[in-house]
């Protein structure tokens, strides 16, 4: 989303110029998905940027819910993301990250929509079992509605599903405390690929990073268990104090970078 509204051209340039070596794509990017998905012009950007070469793939999320309790919205949500799987595969990505879906109502969670969720796990299981690509399951901020957003959740189906992997978003859990952070690395730490990096202040979620003392030790507990897959930045622009433009996004994420390294290298 943080460079959402330019082609996907473009995008790759600007992230080429920062220094980072992978992308996690959306293809709802608009410049993609409302052209169709062309996967040709996908693989032009990844062939004229061999710098980036640990990229990830994030499955469609706006509008969709894989656990809704509209059937149709439910179906739609679980063809995208096996079609984003695929898409994933297609571009030799290493990690697919998919949501755990949520109850459409914001009330808690019923018998009936963690049927929906096993379903959603099935199927997303017999999928990555014919692909090369680790598949990830990511953790959602604590709401009423949510699914899954506990450590001690993710940790059991983890333990029941052997071929799921984890996405951490520190954002998500840093909502709650920093503690819960630590928990999530402590507890899941050897099914690990993939780390949504930013933090939250208690009001905004997917903030940058650079200086703060939390992420820090994130990152040095991410160190310690000696955590080799990617580091992916999710900031959220809209919360910035103005629009951003391109040069002061890119600059932004050297910064991000060169913190990062300082800390966990």
């Amino acid at each position: 989303m943080f460079f959402h509204e330019y082609p996907i051209d473009e995008i790759f340039d600007f992230i080429g110029e920062t220094g980072l070596d992978a992308i996690e794509f959306w293809p709802e990017t608009p410049d993609f998905w409302l052209r169709g998905q062309p996967l040709p012009d996908l693989h032009s950007c990844l062939r004229n940027h061999p710098e980036l070469s640990h990229n990830t793939v994030h499955t469609p999320i706006l509008d969709l819910n894989p656990c809704s309790i509209n059937p149709g919205v439910a179906n739609l949500s679980l063809h995208h993301a096996v079609d984003s799987l695929r898409l994933a595969e297609a571009i030799n990505a290493t990690v697919f990250t998919f949501h755990p879906g949520r109850r459409t109502a914001k009330r808690v969670p019923s018998a009936a929509d963690y049927v929906r969720f096993d379903h959603l796990i099935e199927r997303m299981g017999c999928e990555s079992r014919m692909s090369t690509v680790r598949v990830a399951i990511e953790n959602m901020e604590v709401s009423v509605n949510s699914l899954l957003c506990t450590p001690d959740g993710v940790r059991e189906l983890l333990d029941k599903e052997q071929w799921l992997f984890f996405t951490l978003d520190v954002s998500h859990a840093m909502g709650v405390s920093l503690d819960e952070v630590i928990r999530y690395i402590d507890l899941c730490h050897d099914r690990l690929v993939n780390i949504h990096l930013s933090r939250s202040n208690g009001r905004s979620m997917h903030l940058p990073v650079e200086g703060n003392p939390d992420i820090v030790t994130v990152l040095h507990a991410l160190r310690e268990y000696g955590y080799e897959g990617n580091l992916t930045l999710e900031l959220e622009d809209r919360n910035f104090d103005h629009e951003y433009s391109s040069e002061e996004k890119c600059l932004l994420l050297m910064r991000e970078l060169a913190f990062m390294k300082e800390n966990i290298l």
